[in-house]
């Protein structure tokens, strides 16, 4: 009886060892794990950051390259307006004058 009693407190030591054993390498594993999520966190997060600063620096410059189109039609009216005033404007003097003075 006692040998039974002996072999059943050998195995219940036994069991308490292996969950003690368990519970430490379930807290390792965790550590692990959040340590791996962190990286996996930071690295994401370094690699967002340089994707969206890639999309703006092309936005930036897309939007540059607009507003050149943009000053560059400008300018070319103005010159177009200037040009045809400046070979025109007796002529719209003139109808100008002619619509003040006529009689309706």
């Amino acid at each position: 009886m006692n040998s039974i009693v002996k072999k059943l407190s050998e195995i219940e030591n036994a069991a308490v060892a292996i969950v003690e054993h368990a519970e430490a390498e379930k807290i390792t594993l965790e550590k692990e794990i959040a340590d791996r999520r962190k990286e996996f966190d930071d690295s994401l997060e370094t690699e967002t950051v340089a994707k969206l600063n890639e999309i703006r620096s092309k936005l930036v410059t897309k939007m540059e390259q607009e507003l050149k189109k943009q000053n560059a039609a400008s300018e070319e009216t103005i010159r177009s307006y200037t040009q045809e005033y400046e070979e025109r404007h007796e002529e719209y003097a003139r109808l100008i004058l002619a619509h003040i003075t006529e009689v309706s």
